[in-house]
């Protein structure tokens, strides 16, 4: 039984058959159900109680970008919202501006992914927050640039994965300043100087970007909790760059 729990449902199209049929059990069980979508129309909206629009607009792209960063500021939001401080909606308005920041390192970001044209396969790495950042930047290097990714808890990654890593292996991080930060340093350095691995790295802590060959730097400033949201943004322009230096039509998924 679900004990009359509070249901999240996310889904940018709102079409997703399992998804749908967990929020009809939630009812059937009592519980209030909350959809979070791109088409408050789809069935996930008319099965739900209340439905949040992401507001994002069409997705055009083959690749969903915007409506996953949309997801993840509703997500944000609602958190937000349910805090007994306010503080919290201060540092949401500074998305924006920090969003806008990263996309000024566009071509830096270019340059980065031309370093990596030949890369077949990858390990991608974050915590905490950002475990689902791994997820979503290995999910674009999948279905873009067709690259072996495999995404990992840096837990996880430290219990077996790791001997995957010799000399040169490409391995993507994401590793902002939080209260999983120590333990992310801890595997980058083994990362660099035991396995002498080829790291790309997301972060805003100096001591992390010293043991990157490939770095991109976001704001300092951002809260953990708010990290995911601005940390996808690179790892999606990595996505598309290298999908495009590679010679492949990133809205095309005929080879």
């Amino acid at each position: 039984m679900l004990d009359k729990a509070l249901v999240i449902a996310i889904s940018q199209s709102g079409q997703s058959p399992d998804i749908v049929s967990v929020v009809q059990e939630g009812q059937r069980q009592g519980c209030t159900t909350l959809a979070i979508t791109n088409k408050p129309d789809s069935p996930l909206g008319k099965h739900s109680d209340f439905v949040l629009d992401i507001n994002s607009g069409n997705e055009i792209s083959v690749a969903a970008t915007k409506t996953y960063t949309c997801e993840l500021l509703s997500i944000a939001m609602l958190s937000a919202a349910l805090a007994p401080e306010k503080t919290s909606w201060t540092a949401l308005g500074r998305v924006p501006s920090w969003a806008e920041e990263i996309l000024n390192l566009d071509k830096h970001i270019r340059r980065t992914a031309e370093r990596f044209r030949f890369m077949r396969q990858c390990v991608v790495l974050g915590r905490g927050y950002n475990y689902c950042t791994a997820f979503e930047w290995a999910l674009k290097l999948k279905e873009l640039a067709y690259i072996i990714s495999a995404p990992y808890s840096s837990a996880d990654f430290q219990h077996g994965p790791i001997a995957l890593i010799d000399r040169g292996f490409p391995v993507l991080a994401i590793s902002p300043n939080g209260q999983v930060f120590d333990n992310m340093l801890y595997l980058l350095d083994k990362l660099r100087n035991e396995h002498k691995a080829e790291i790309i790295l997301i972060s805003n802590n100096q001591s992390a970007l010293t043991l990157a060959q490939s770095t991109i730097s976001i704001p300092s400033a951002i809260p953990e909790w708010l990290t995911p949201i601005i940390s996808i943004i690179p790892a999606q322009l990595f996505a598309f760059h290298l999908t495009s230096i590679k010679g492949i039509n990133p809205e095309n998924h005929d080879r």
